[in-house]
């Protein structure tokens, strides 16, 4: 019989008492079991060794990995070597950082006939009797020079100027749109952002105070007065470039432009005269001009004939026409006492520059 504190059928196996006193001295209290970190083996791990049902867990790593304490390290260097290329770019040049956008100065001086202007029906005929005859047509007047490259600046780049720099003088010279007043765009885009605002208040406002005239600009008619007679115009010059600085490059042009006139809205019959247009042309390139195909005209200093030399040729050049003369009377005045206002310059045309008809 059991004892007076067991149950009837006994005491339950596993219970104090019931066969296993041996682990009557074992307290699993919860702090204990808290910290057990127990895992149990997989079927196949207690099928082929006799070990327990469970193992002991690998503490956990508290913290980053090394793997992304190094990658952290790499986006960190990353971003700080951006910052720093931003703040300061390699390929930036001193000279190129403190250089400043330098205005177009310009000068135009009309050249007066002695004498009738000598006309004739056929435009062919006058080249051929003219100092223009030798000349080339349209933009194969304006070869590009041999190229080499400059200590700063590569065969490439020198390349790049020369043809932008001729690029511009087709454009402002020998465009049929742009010679009859009709277009301006051809031009304008391939200037210097910077220049932008000077040539478009040359053409809003044009005044002669060797800023903002058009003229300077390029070579316009007045289309109410002429008209071209012959598209084919006769063309010889030169161009050249050179390092300015270790971040400029600068490339000088100068040409002469032989133009066949007549009056506007005449027959074609009518009498053509020839227009003489010289033009020497600085510009100025740095590295982002290049890029962008674009160029800083600096100096523009413009000699055109027959005209007279009363006539104001800062918005159009108005030609004297075949049979015509000079009026009577020199350049405007020049008042030394206004200030922003260029000295008006007058000169003669030789009769050598005439056509012998």
């Amino acid at each position: 019989m059991g004892g007076p504190g067991d149950p009837p059928e006994g005491t339950p196996e596993g219970a104090p008492g019931g066969g296993e006193d041996e682990y009557r001295s074992v307290v699993f209290d919860e702090s204990f079991v808290r910290a057990a970190r127990l895992q149990e083996y997989s079927a196949e791990e207690r099928i082929a060794d006799h070990a327990p049902a469970v193992r002991r867990r690998a503490p956990v790593h508290r913290g980053l990995s090394r793997q992304a304490l190094i990658l952290v390290v790499l986006i960190a260097l990353a971003f700080g070597t951006a910052i720093y290329m931003g703040v300061r770019s390699p390929y930036e040049s001193p000279l190129a950082a403190r250089q400043t956008t330098e205005p177009l100065r310009m000068t135009v001086i009309p050249l007066a006939p002695q004498g009738k202007v000598p006309g004739a029906p056929d435009p062919e005929r006058l080249f051929a009797r003219s100092p223009a005859a030798p000349f080339r047509l349209g933009a194969e007047g304006i070869p590009l020079p041999p190229s080499r490259r400059t200590a700063h600046f590569s065969d490439s780049q020198v390349v790049t100027a020369l043809t932008t720099a001729k690029d511009y003088i087709v454009h402002s010279s020998l465009y049929p749109e742009v010679l009859t007043g009709q277009q301006v765009r051809p031009v304008r885009m391939l200037l210097d952002a910077d220049q932008l605002d000077q040539f478009d208040t040359s053409f809003q406002h044009p005044a002669a105070d060797g800023r903002h005239a058009p003229t300077g600009w390029l070579v316009r008619f007045d289309p109410a007065q002429v008209e071209l007679a012959d598209r084919k115009i006769r063309v010889q010059g030169t161009l050249q470039a050179a390092e300015a600085d270790a971040a400029t490059l600068e490339v000088t042009a100068d040409h002469t432009f032989v133009y066949a006139l007549r009056p506007a809205g005449s027959e074609a019959g009518a009498p053509a005269s020839l227009f003489t247009v010289r033009r020497t042309l600085q510009f100025r390139f740095d590295r982002d001009n290049l890029r962008v195909h674009q160029t800083r005209l600096i100096v523009s200093y413009v000699q055109a004939g027959p005209l007279s030399c009363s006539e104001d040729t800062t918005d159009h050049l108005h030609p004297l026409l075949s049979g015509q003369t000079a009026t009577v009377g020199g350049p405007a005045g020049t008042d030394p006492y206004a200030t922003g206002n260029a000295t008006a310059l007058c000169g003669t045309l030789a009769k050598t520059a005439q056509p012998k008809v």
